[in-house]
């Protein structure tokens, strides 16, 4: 029997879910923030009795069809439930990542401005001890999550609002604004990325819900996902996840290492998805514990660059026969628009200075298309040539919300500039060279880090940066935060000019939601400047 068509609205996504009773068992490292009493288990209908509840509250907060919501508490799998529950009223929710930077989440607070703000006891206080407020005097914000908020005169609980019916869905149309998400923030204050059901709900989603070799999910895959729930890529991922129906879902909304060894080791996955700076940190994970990642058939990176090294640790330490990394590209505003597999194979360790996984691949067949451009003129470059990266896609964003002149910039007709420089190869396959703001003349920096990666094995974090008037500057954490000089002096043999390195603890390292370096903050850290070679004129 057919299923049911699945809604490209997340506002009615988890009803549909449930309607289709799949045995899928979704577990949790801790309970919701907005269900604590609901436990660590869950099936589809619970899912959807969660988010028909939330939007009572939401309902009875004074939310209404039209409104904008705040969502800005502590990363886990509820904040994408938070945002079904306001889409199902018709409500706009925009969700923030909790940042290390009271000022970013305050300003976009502002920019949403919303009719009403949910918000955990953490950020709250961090808000306090910083001598401001999450939103403006007058906006009511409903508390979820552990621990204690401090006291306020528009602070109320889901608990303070108990007892109201559930609204009756009214979602907004197909081409109408659903979702608020954000940019990584890696250059500043995060952008807010506008979609409306037709491309984050259903074009941005395709390519998850295709039944495609290897990555398709079978009823007795365990699907594991430790990431920024915040992310725009949890809309698709719930989508792909609720129309496959794996036996397992496993969420892991607390990165550590001793959690997520935990939550691997009660739920041994087949299928593992991580931001890649997440699995960079975990690599120490797959060597002490490889066991842990035995049952994994595919690795899936998302959000950034990956790093060769990192690859090939999780594929050595998974015992199937052929383990596979999916690599995708793209970004918030515009969706996945390349992929890439990686083996054992394509990323053994080579003797020449070369980083395999640039190598982003493909565009997606008849989701995508890619052209690489000179900055300057804006015409096509030869194969070879290094250009910026211009994406065309069904799933391109609406708009930034309050800095639509900044959305504007980057729009050429039916073409997106991504700010990222890359290169066309034989066959159209596509190389990533490195952000336009963060480029190194002459040379790659994500390619220099990966080599450096791979030649200091006891190197956690390593990134380039370009100064104007120096040669790049190397900064490196390191498992015992020392360098010994001599490791240093054959890492970078026959490379590029580097200045001397800098090494630095890696929690000092400043990084965005989905743990990638904020690199302009790093240069002031470091180097006392915030002087780049790059323009940064699409960031």
């Amino acid at each position: 029997m057919a299923l049911p068509t699945r809604p490209s609205n997340i506002g009615l996504l988890y009803d549909w879910f449930a309607e289709l009773d799949r045995p899928t068992v979704m577990h949790l490292d801790r309970p919701f923030d907005i269900a604590p009493e609901a436990g660590v288990r869950h099936v589809g209908a619970g899912l959807a009795d969660i988010v028909r509840d939330t939007s009572a509250w939401l309902y009875a907060a004074g939310l209404r069809h039209g409104d904008r919501l705040a969502i800005v508490k502590d990363n886990h799998y509820d904040q994408v439930m938070l945002a079904a529950a306001a889409a199902r009223i018709g409500a706009l929710p925009a969700v923030l990542a909790p940042l290390s930077s009271v000022e970013s989440v305050r300003a976009m607070v502002d920019r949403v401005d919303p009719h009403l703000v949910v918000a955990s006891p953490a950020m709250l206080r961090r808000a306090a001890a910083a001598g401001t407020t999450l939103s403006a005097p007058g906006i009511r914000t409903v508390v979820v999550g552990r621990g204690e908020a401090p006291a306020g005169p528009d602070l109320v609980t889901p608990a303070d609002l108990a007892g109201a019916e559930p609204p009756p869905p009214n979602p907004r149309r197909y081409d109408e604004p659903m979702i608020v998400v954000h940019s990584s923030g890696t250059t500043g204050v995060p952008k807010l990325v506008v979609h409306s059901a037709r491309t984050i709900g259903d074009k941005m989603s395709r390519m998850e819900t295709m039944r495609l070799p290897i990555v398709d999910s079978s009823p007795d895959d365990v699907t594991a996902i430790s990431v920024a729930f915040a992310h725009g890529r949890i809309v698709s991922w719930t989508a792909g996840q609720f129309t496959r129906g794996p036996k397992e879902l496993v969420v892991i909304a607390d990165h550590a290492l001793d959690n997520a060894a935990r939550m691997l080791q009660a739920h041994p996955p087949t299928s593992l998805e991580a931001c890649p700076n997440i699995f960079q940190r975990w690599e120490e994970l797959a060597e002490r514990r490889p066991e842990l990642f035995a049952r994994v058939r595919l690795f899936i990176g998302t959000f950034d660059a990956i790093h060769p090294r990192t690859v090939r640790t999780f594929l050595n330490a998974s015992r199937t026969r052929f383990p596979v990394w999916g690599q995708g590209w793209g970004q918030s505003e515009v969706g996945p628009v390349c992929i890439a597999a990686f083996t054992r194979r394509s990323v053994r360790e080579r003797p020449e200075a070369v980083s395999a996984t640039s190598d982003i691949g493909f565009t997606l067949p008849f989701l995508a298309r890619v052209k690489v451009v000179d900055a300057e003129t804006g015409k096509k470059v030869p194969r070879g040539t290094p250009g910026i990266m211009m994406v065309s896609t069904a799933s391109r964003c609406l708009a930034y919300l309050g800095e639509q002149d900044r959305h504007d910039e980057k729009v050429d007709g039916r073409w997106w500039n991504t700010g990222d420089v890359g290169q066309r190869g034989r066959f159209g396959r596509l190389k990533l060279i490195d952000r336009e703001v963060d480029i190194l003349p002459g040379t790659s920096g994500i390619e220099l880090e990966s080599i450096l990666l791979d030649r200091l094995p006891t190197a956690t974090e390593v990134t380039v940066l370009g100064v104007p008037g120096r040669p790049p500057v190397p900064v490196l954490c390191m498992r015992e935060d020392t360098l010994d000089p001599a490791a240093w002096a054959a890492a970078t043999a026959g490379l590029p000019e580097l200045d001397d390195p800098i090494v630095i603890p890696w929690e000092d390292v400043p990084r965005t939601a989905t743990w990638k370096v904020r690199r302009l903050e790093l240069r002031e850290l470091v180097l006392g400047t915030k002087d780049k070679i790059g323009t940064g004129r699409w960031t």
